[in-house]
């Protein structure tokens, strides 16, 4: 255990407080699903739009691919203008422990790898990203988890202390980059095995699993 006490926690977006697929939007757009694996295994790969939130513009990002795919443009292109499409709903659960933290008075904040242009159509639809007390995009800092850098930039611009702030990610790598920096780091399974975590640092009292 950290040799302080947690006093913030430091959440990751999509996969742990939302629910974000392309798969979302391109079911509606093909009618064999291994095409479509192909399709976003092969050209708008993870790779590739993750780019994007490194700072890559859009229409950069669809320009390059075009030229490289031209027969797939329209599939191509529908990424960036129906991006809206690959969100899903908020991740109840663990919202429902974002909510007892913010309760209980724990500083909140968010570390995303989100485009800088997407994050903002996002943000409206998902009300209690407005409980943060401050959240880095990595598509604005035009660098990303897991490169140490972007999490030195969020503890000093919020003055946080790595040996009391939890960092909860879904991504093995990310959680890997976050310890090497001081950081609690919890990789996210599930709400339930996330609540224990944060009632095993004294940050929630235990109450058993609510969902």
């Amino acid at each position: 255990m950290s040799a302080a006490p947690p006093t913030a926690v430091v959440f990751d977006l999509g996969g742990v407080l939302i629910d974000w697929n392309p798969r979302y939007l391109y079911r509606k757009l093909f009618d064999d699903e291994a095409a479509m694996e192909t399709f976003l295994a092969d050209v708008v790969s993870p790779e590739w739009n993750g780019r994007q939130d490194s700072g890559r513009t859009w229409a950069e990002a669809v320009e390059v691919l075009t030229r490289e795919h031209p027969e797939q443009r329209d599939l191509i292109v529908a990424y960036w203008h129906r991006w809206q499409e690959t969100l899903g709903d908020a991740i109840a659960p663990t919202v429902a422990i974002l909510e007892e933290l913010r309760e209980v008075g724990v500083q909140l904040y968010a570390l995303s790898n989100w485009s800088a242009e997407t994050f903002p159509v996002a943000r409206p639809r998902y009300p209690f990203l407005d409980w943060f007390d401050g959240i880095v995009i990595s598509g604005e800092e035009k660098v990303a988890k897991p490169d140490p850098v972007i999490f030195r930039h969020l503890l000093g611009r919020y003055g946080l202390d790595p040996a009391a702030t939890v960092f909860i990610d879904d991504s093995e790598a990310n959680v890997r980059a976050a310890a090497a920096e001081g950081m609690i780091a919890l990789r996210f399974v599930d709400a339930a095995r996330l609540r224990q975590e944060l009632v095993r640092f004294g940050l929630l009292a235990g109450r058993g699993d609510r969902g």
